[in-house]
């Protein structure tokens, strides 16, 4: 028998379809009580062979900042320069950033070379460590709206850079840079859908072999 009853389940449920994709933050700082309590999903997150790859570093100076401020805006220019015509002009107008204005900011890397889990279940898949890091993500996020907390993955960044800049490992792989605040407004659809970029799936492509 299930220790969560249907109405935890219903609950679930609603929180994952809420938790939304946010560029658009009030610059209301973030309580550290509230902020490490979402961090702290990350012990609880599965990895590959009990690696937990993770590494987080949290920027807060002005000089971290606008090393990634930048390296977003020439990553987003070149991204736009890649469309024409009517997608291009519906680029430009996205906000695809809240960089400017989320008081937290994250970098998320995967370690590469951890010896952590001995290499358990990487030797044959080493992209494992990487999606463990994608599941803890996920699940800082859930954490995160349940306090009602935005969050928004910026993914329009050259990583490489972005690793150089914040002086990390060499083996400490990118996987995404999250703004986290209070968003200014609430939906429930995605926002990228609201402004007709692209309709999101009703149902599940599901293929039997």
């Amino acid at each position: 028998m299930s220790r969560f009853p249907p109405e935890f389940r219903a609950g679930l449920t609603d929180l994952m379809r809420w938790r939304r994709d946010v560029r658009r933050f009030r610059t209301d700082p973030v309580d550290e009580a509230v902020l490490r309590t979402c961090l702290d999903t990350f012990l609880l997150a599965p990895s590959v062979g009990l690696s937990e790859p993770w590494r987080v570093i949290r920027l807060e100076s002005a000089a971290a900042r606008r090393a990634a401020l930048d390296n977003y805006t020439q990553a987003n220019e070149a991204a736009l320069a890649g469309y024409d015509g009517e997608r291009a002009q519906l680029y430009s107008q996205l906000k695809l950033s809240g960089m400017t204005d989320a008081p937290v900011q994250l970098a998320i890397f995967c370690d590469e070379a951890t010896d952590k889990g001995a290499g358990l279940g990487a030797g044959t898949m080493p992209e494992m460590r990487r999606y463990s890091v994608v599941g803890a993500i996920t699940q800082f996020w859930l954490m995160a709206r349940s306090f009602g907390l935005g969050v928004g993955w910026v993914s329009i960044l050259d990583p490489d850079r972005l690793a150089r800049d914040l002086d990390v490992a060499p083996d400490w792989a990118l996987v995404g840079y999250l703004c986290v605040g209070w968003p200014e407004t609430e939906d429930d659809t995605p926002e990228l859908e609201r402004e007709g970029w692209e309709d999101r799936r009703g149902t599940l492509p599901l293929e039997t072999r």
